[in-house]
């Protein structure tokens, strides 16, 4: 399922940003997919689907936007973890 709805922004903003609706749309998208990404609320996969975009290619976007994939919750306690299981 899709919600669709309707935001208004002054025609300015598109003026001085020198872009079109549709390519303000798909920035907006992909903004908010990587900013929802970043902070854990979605998934890579429900962040590439945000954004329209394929995994792979969120993924490559989120590498230009330096965001790593790895998530490492607790760095501290990971490291101390793997030190005593070496």
């Amino acid at each position: 399922m899709k919600i669709k709805k309707t935001i208004e922004l002054p025609e300015e903003i598109l003026l001085c940003l020198r872009t079109d609706e549709d390519e303000f749309i798909d920035e907006m998208k992909k903004t908010i997919a990587i900013k929802y990404y970043a902070n854990k609320k979605l998934s890579i996969g429900q962040s590439a689907e945000l954004a329209e975009m394929s995994e792979e290619d969120f993924i490559k976007l989120l590498g230009k936007e330096d965001i790593s994939i790895f998530r490492f919750d607790n760095i501290d306690e990971e490291l101390k973890e793997d030190i005593k299981n070496a």
